[in-house]
């Protein structure tokens, strides 16, 4: 694709971008219409984005590493999304979403509070064994260095899993399969600093049996005795 020049024949950003947008509006999607082809484009950009954070993290990559995977150019992605600030807000979205989609699966197919603590470790232990991080845990690490969108965006995600976390736990003790002590909150920021942690320390080892018994030998504490011995 060439980009087309301004005054002087001097290309700067805008040419790009147009040049970019001109090929996405020439380009047929599957229904026949260009819309659908600019949209699988920024899904491919987001799948790319997401394994590169969850491998390298948020700062060990840039728009060439995901233009090169991809085969397009930087101007294509930046028509997309304007800033890296975009894609990486874009990208917590999409997962957290996702996510929050899994839980609601959870929800529907385990009754038992044990059962849905089991569920939620699993969907850690089936990331790490991509040999990937939890993205917002990769996130989290980088805070201080993430924009303010982002920022908010993986604070939100983590309370949305605390949020759901705490719920289970309180059907928990009030049918007598959990046993805990202090607000169920507290417990529930306990299991996500647990399971983030376990992948954390499992990743060098390139073990996830590590990772699986640090997670069982965490929900087994929060086990009521009666249950425990029943499983047993």
């Amino acid at each position: 694709m060439t980009a087309r020049t301004g005054r002087g024949g001097v290309s700067g950003p805008s040419a790009g971008v147009n040049a970019a947008r001109d090929e996405q509006r020439a380009r047929p999607g599957p229904g026949g219409g260009p819309i659908a082809a600019s949209s699988a484009t920024a899904s491919r950009a987001l799948d790319a984005a997401e394994r590169l954070v969850q491998v390298r993290g948020f700062n060990g990559f840039s728009y060439a590493d995901i233009a090169a995977e991809l085969q397009i150019t930087k101007a294509s992605l930046h028509y997309h999304f304007a800033t890296k600030a975009d894609l990486g807000e874009a990208l917590i979205n999409r997962y957290s979403a996702r996510f929050s989609e899994a839980l609601v699966a959870v929800d529907a197919h385990d009754a038992a509070a044990p059962a849905k603590l089991a569920a939620y470790a699993k969907l850690y232990a089936d990331v790490l064994s991509e040999q990937r991080m939890c993205l917002c845990g990769m996130l989290a690490a980088e805070y201080p260095t993430l924009p303010l969108p982002m920022q908010a965006a993986v604070v939100g995600f983590f309370d949305h899993n605390e949020d759901w976390l705490e719920a289970v736990l309180e059907q928990g003790r009030d049918e007598g399969s959990l046993a805990f002590s202090g607000p169920a909150r507290d417990t529930a920021r306990m299991i996500v600093s647990g399971l983030e942690g376990a992948m954390l320390v499992a990743r060098p080892y390139g073990d996830a049996a590590r990772f699986q018994v640090a997670a069982a030998s965490l929900l087994a504490s929060l086990t009521a005795p009666a249950d425990r011995t029943s499983r047993a």
